[in-house]
């Protein structure tokens, strides 16, 4: 069996739309390497979320196998990968998902309050994470005290405040302006060179894919092509 970090073999994922059959990725084989940084293209309905998905833990594959690193990620069940996604995967949605009732400290700590860990160490995970987005300052304001921007900076603090070693990023910058997006994708690339952290991100941007060291394309659940 492959080394690699993430390693698919055949996955497949079907599911029912009434009375028809979509299978938005069939017999997918893919090997992602530890620290590796991997943009995933594609055209609507090819597979890209879906396979985002699973990565996560979110859905669960029709048939085939998904390893991340030492787990068979295919073989979990339902709460098992709940408890497993809880320590190893962050997750960084387009449209950020912060609660509007908690402040910026408070979103980040949530994942936190489902680990066993001292208060103590649960502010210093939290403290450390807004401070390596560089949104310290705002840690008292709530997401509608935030711009487009600084809402993303909490959302990737969230993400990666567990310490995760998988980061799954589902259009990061889609609804940012250039430049508030350039600074988003230099802070992902930074976690990834610094702190070696494996990323898959989904993009519809091409010039996004300049932040990766391998671009992944899908059309129609198969993988097209790889360029490194």
């Amino acid at each position: 069996m492959s080394d690699a970090f993430i390693r698919c073999r055949s996955l497949t994922r079907t599911y029912m739309r009434g009375t028809e059959a979509i299978t938005p990725l069939e017999n997918l084989n893919l090997d992602i390497q530890q620290g590796q940084f991997v943009a995933l293209m594609g055209p609507s309905g090819s597979g890209k979320t879906t396979l985002l998905n699973l990565l996560a833990g979110i859905d669960t594959p029709t048939s085939g196998e998904l390893h991340v690193g030492p787990t068979a990620v295919h073989a979990l069940s339902r709460s098992a990968l709940a408890a497993w996604r809880g320590d190893h995967v962050g997750y960084i949605f387009q449209l950020y998902n912060l609660i509007p009732v908690l402040t910026a400290y408070e979103n980040v700590e949530l994942p936190l309050l489902l680990q066993t860990m001292s208060r103590k160490t649960r502010h210093q995970r939290v403290s450390d994470a807004l401070e390596a987005v560089a949104i310290t300052d705002r840690h008292a304001h709530y997401p509608r005290q935030l711009s487009g921007g600084q809402e993303q900076r909490v959302a990737i603090a969230r993400a990666i405040v567990t310490e995760p070693g998988l980061l799954l990023a589902d259009e990061p910058t889609g609804d940012l302006d250039r430049e508030t997006g350039t600074a988003i994708m230099d802070l992902l690339k930074r976690l990834n060179q610094e702190e070696g952290r494996t990323i898959v991100m989904v993009t519809h941007d091409p010039a996004t894919t300049d932040w990766a060291d391998t671009l992944l394309r899908l059309e129609q659940g198969q993988l097209l092509e790889t360029t490194t």
